[in-house]
């Protein structure tokens, strides 16, 4: 009888332009490294931002509009957002032309990359180019850029924008998600049972792989 453990099972629901995503993944990235697991992680699509237009939004005012916090708070928060990218080795480059951009085209491109085995490699290729790089990501011919940036097919991942042939698919996986009861993202779901929300911190992330290892 064999005692080989299937993989975990991950499931992440998250957004591209969601700061917390980044660094919850990045953390739970560490902690599956330290503590030697084994994983099968699944990407899924959420809009932190539906009706955003598609041409995006100034960030600060976006969060100012939204949340209704100052300039001071603002910044306070991205301190915290840049210091928890330092520690799991990710770059947040924030700066005043920052924009929010409306994501529908991102899990289109995201679905179409899933086909291919590389959902997983655009998603980082996406957090990079929005975070890092300041790419705008609302523009068509950028995001086809950065699929062929990860050796997909530019002309193709262009073609899927136009044609907008993965609409319907996204819209049911997202509301998919939705009646689960997922509203606010990252999202993490252990073996389809165990549900984990935010960036819980590499310790902590560590101590529910062991606790999920024991079971």
């Amino acid at each position: 009888m064999s005692n080989s453990k299937k993989p975990l099972r991950i499931d992440i629901v998250s957004d591209v332009v969601c700061p917390w995503c980044v660094v919850g993944y990045k953390q739970l990235a560490k902690a599956l490294e330290q503590t030697n697991t084994e994983f099968d992680i699944h990407w899924h699509p959420f809009e932190l931002n539906p009706n955003m237009p598609s041409e995006g939004q100034n960030l600060r005012e976006h969060i100012m509009e939204k949340y209704g916090s100052s300039t001071q708070e603002s910044d306070a928060s991205r301190a915290r957002m840049i210091e928890a990218g330092r520690e799991v080795g990710f770059e947040f480059n924030f700066n005043d032309d920052t924009r929010m951009h409306n994501t529908f085209n991102l899990h289109q491109l995201l679905h179409w990359a899933d086909q291919q085995g590389q959902r997983h490699d655009l998603k980082q290729a996406l957090f990079t180019a929005h975070f890092t790089d300041g790419r705008n990501i609302s523009n068509k011919e950028v995001l086809a850029d950065i699929a062929s940036e990860i050796g997909l097919d530019r002309s193709e991942a262009l073609a899927v924008l136009e044609d907008q042939r993965f609409a319907k698919d996204v819209r049911e996986e997202e509301q998919h998600w939705q009646q689960q009861g997922i509203q606010s993202v990252p999202a993490i779901i252990f073996n389809e049972r165990h549900l984990v929300s935010g960036a819980q911190g590499v310790d902590n992330f560590k101590r529910i792989l062991e606790q999920l290892a024991n079971m």
